[in-house]
């Protein structure tokens, strides 16, 4: 059997378009929050405009709950993380391994307390 040039080009592009969607989504992985954060750690992706994002802060403040807050417009970490999460809104919470999409207090209150944390949120 005869390869024609059309078909080893055809190939030879398939091998790299599987290498190139392997890489992204390996870097997508590698932004996942949920990486660092082991059974507990806390991470918020919000932005400086979100009224949400500002009532869980202060929730989380209030209460001396330690978190790390990632801005998701700030073009590097926060947006990588954002996207490795299929964020579509913020706030977008991260707790241990579970992932929070928008400010719904009942699921946040419920994970927090999971971790011994008696926070009230607003």
């Amino acid at each position: 059997m005869k390869i024609s040039p059309f078909q080893l080009f055809a190939a030879s592009g398939i091998v790299l378009l599987a290498a190139l969607v392997w890489n992204a989504k390996r870097e997508i992985d590698r932004a996942d929050p949920r990486r660092q954060t082991g059974e507990s750690g806390i991470v918020m992706l919000g932005a400086s405009w979100c009224g949400y994002c500002q009532r869980l802060k202060a929730s989380l403040e209030q209460a001396r709950i330690p978190y790390t807050e990632l801005d998701v417009e700030d073009g590097a970490e926060g947006y990588d993380a954002f996207v490795a999460l299929g964020g579509r809104g913020v706030p977008v919470t991260v707790i241990g391994q579970d992932v929070v999409y928008g400010y719904d207090t009942t699921r946040l209150g419920r994970l927090l307390a999971e971790r011994g944390h008696a926070v009230q949120l607003q």
